[in-house]
This record gives structure tokens, C-alpha cells and sequence, in this order.
């Protein structure tokens, strides 16, 4: 199918998988995105030992990580392709401790401005929620 018969959501899709390339360290943690729409991504990881600290809880740092992926993606699907977002603040609640076998984030843009973006996010570890987080996105050229 050539990019010009793509749908509207398809070619979103496409759009942000090409720029997903770019983003090395999501590859190396092992996360993906699992659903694009517009200013709304999902991501998910399958844990691994890497991922883990004492008793098998997901490490902090993951957790803060795939809030700040998921709430910056969902920014990105907001903006031209020769433009970026960087993170200039992310608020992370931990709530439980991420304990299972799969992380999945949510992250959704509540307001776009111009410059910048107020977006939120949740990390659920199975069915269970373990992080809240907000974030400001600024657009970058």
C-alpha cells in the first residue's frame, strides 16, 4: 500500500513509527507502542530481569521512563514531522510497586499550546496502577 492510500490513522501511525527509529533508547529498554492516536499513546514492555531491582520490583527509573515516552509521544502525534518535543518537567507519583510481568503506560496530551504541551500518564504493571505522572513537553525545531 503506498503512503498516499494510507487513512488519516494509518498515516499517523506510520509518521510516528518513523520517527520511533530515532529513538534508541525505547529499543533498548525493550518498549513499544502499541496504540497511536491523536494525542494518545500506549506503550508497553515486557519485563526482564534488566528491568528489575530487590524483590522484582520494576526500577524507578523504568517506571518514570515509560510515563515520560508514553505523555512525550502523545505530544508528538500532535506535531509537524520536522518538529520535536523534549521533556522540560515530569511529575512522577509512584503509587504501588511494579511487580509482574508486563508495564504498560498511557499518556495523553491535556492541553496543546504552541511552545508547549501539558500532557499526563499512567504505568500500570499488569492490572494494577503504579504511577501517575504529568509533564510539560516544549516543542523543539
Amino acid at each position: 500500500m503506498s503512503d498516499s492510500a494510507l487513512s488519516p490513522a494509518s498515516d499517523l501511525e506510520a509518521r510516528i513509527r518513523r520517527k520511533l527509529e530515532r529513538q534508541h533508547f525505547m529499543h533498548l529498554i525493550g518498549a513499544d507502542l502499541t496504540r497511536i492516536e491523536p494525542g494518545r499513546i500506549e506503550a508497553e514492555l515486557v519485563m526482564g530481569q534488566q528491568h528489575q531491582q530487590q524483590r522484582g520490583y520494576a526500577h524507578g527509573g523504568l517506571v518514570a521512563t515509560m510515563a515520560d515516552l508514553a505523555a512525550g509521544f502523545a505530544a508528538v502525534t500532535l506535531v509537524p514531522d520536522e518538529v520535536g518535543v523534549v521533556t522540560s518537567d515530569l511529575k512522577v507519583s509512584y503509587l504501588n510497586p511494579a511487580v509482574g510481568a508486563r508495564l504498560k503506560a498511557l499518556g495523553w496530551v491535556l492541553k496543546a499550546g504552541r511552545r508547549l504541551y501539558f500532557c499526563e500518564a499512567e504505568v500500570w504493571c499488569d492490572d494494577v496502577l503504579v504511577a501517575k505522572a504529568s509533564a510539560t513537553m516544549v516543542v523543539v525545531q
